[in-house]
């Protein structure tokens, strides 16, 4: 058992450190906090996507009502379940006059904790008291959690910094008004790193290149080895490595597991049961997301190959300028993805990158390509169109890396014609 001295120590210390030297929090856009009772909040996702310094914001906030503690401290190595109750005794020894008003428990890495959900539930519907934990996606995910809290949960997915976000983190001002001649050159520059470095918050304050490539070659192994390897106690490593160079080296492209089972059943043994579990190992530690063919018919979505986002396009692998476009299309899923849109993808004669879906909205077809030119104009509008014809809509959106041009109308529907830059950083839109 944790003294109640160390406790003391631990929750003193922390709260000092995060008032006096953690540096002003960049403000998260989309993530809200419940405004209903009894509900714990659980903020998931990828490795160092900002979700400690959410705990970190709320603390700033409210200094006079939370503790945090953070189960990777080598201080808390032993901390049980049980060991919750003297946590709360000792933060109320050392600031008595709190006793009686609400805590707000602020708990990071809560994972390493079994039987966590427990004490959430019995603090946030007994004792009055706010929770909010962060962890490992595959570990607090809503299907990872225990059944105790099912219903009390609050749970919202921590991506990376947004374009918006990573110019904020930069000192860059989102432009309120749209932007023209010399005073667009910072955005569009800004953007074209954060496509090829992604938005993991550290990557984005990085300084050289160099700096950048170290970090992310460390996320990514952490991520391996920690998220996956660990996690799942994986045996067959020559099919999870080659699964993983696979993926990361396909974003926004189709996959077929049956053809990769096709093209490396005779280069190593492997069953294709362990094939579609390591898959999903992938899908549930959140470092791949994956859109689905539209289709009424479930057999349809899931006999028809997957096309494969990445979390971040900064873990692209093997990137040449002919992967920009697909890098662009990465960046637009996450952005579609942080505005609550559920996404699959349309496939007819012609194809469109993707079906947004929202509650209370009508259907957006969503076309991106890097630029259009003689050889695609075509392809790609029409793949638009033939998409609202067949869904009875009136409206797509077509989004490129800079080329804006006066709306599309072709009888009924009108498709916009958008940099990507600009729509991530109109707030107005959809």
């Amino acid at each position: 058992m944790i003294s109640r001295q160390l406790l003391k120590e631990v929750i003193a210390t922390n709260i000092a450190y995060i008032l006096e030297k953690v540096r002003p929090v960049v403000p998260r856009e989309r993530i809200a906090w419940p405004t209903v009772p009894g509900k714990v909040v659980i903020f998931q996702g990828v490795r160092r996507s900002g979700k400690t310094f959410l705990l970190y914001e709320a603390l700033k906030r409210l200094p006079d009502q939370g503790l945090y503690l953070d189960f990777e401290d080598d201080r808390l190595e032993g901390f049980d379940v049980v060991d919750f109750a003297l946590l709360k005794t000792a933060f109320l020894e050392l600031y008595p006059r709190k006793a009686g008003s609400e805590i707000l428990f602020l708990l990071d890495e809560v994972q390493r904790v079994p039987g966590w959900e427990r004490f959430a539930r019995r603090a946030v519907e007994r004792e009055g008291d706010r929770v909010a934990v962060a962890g490992s996606s595959s570990a607090i995910s809503p299907a990872g959690i225990h059944t105790s809290l099912r219903g009390r949960a609050w749970s919202q997915e921590v991506l990376p910094f947004s374009f918006r976000e990573a110019l904020s983190a930069r000192g860059i001002p989102a432009p309120k008004q749209p932007l023209f001649g010399e005073k667009q050159v910072p955005v569009r520059v800004a953007f074209r790193e954060f496509l090829l470095w992604g938005g993991f918050p550290e990557v984005v304050l990085a300084s050289t290149d160099e700096d950048r490539r170290k970090l992310l070659r460390e996320y990514y192994g952490a991520m391996f080895f920690r998220d996956l390897v660990e996690r799942y106690k994986i045996k067959n490593a020559p099919l999870l490595e080659r699964l993983s160079e696979t993926l990361f080296s396909s974003c926004s492209r189709k996959v077929s597991l049956a053809a990769l089972l096709r093209q490396w059943k005779q280069q190593f043994a492997f069953s294709k049961d362990l094939l579609y579990r390591y898959y999903s190992h992938f899908l549930d530690s959140t470092l791949i997301h994956e859109t689905r063919t539209f289709s009424p018919s479930v057999h349809t979505r899931h006999r028809n190959p997957a096309k494969v986002y990445l979390v971040d396009t900064g873990l692209a692998r093997r990137i040449t300028s002919a992967d920009l476009g697909h890098l662009l299309e990465n960046a637009v899923f996450l952005e579609l993805k942080r505005r609550g849109y559920e996404l699959s993808y349309f496939e007819g004669a012609r194809e469109a990158d993707f079906l947004a879906r929202r509650d209370g909205e009508s259907t957006l077809p969503v076309q991106v390509t890097w630029e259009l030119t003689r050889s695609n104009r075509d392809r790609e509008i029409e793949g638009l169109l033939e998409a609202c014809q067949v869904l009875g809509l009136r409206e797509g959106l077509l989004l490129t890396d800079d080329q804006e041009e006066e709306d599309i109308q072709q009888g009924d529907v009108r498709i916009s014609v958008r940099a990507t830059w600009r729509w991530m950083l109109d707030t107005r839109v959809r």
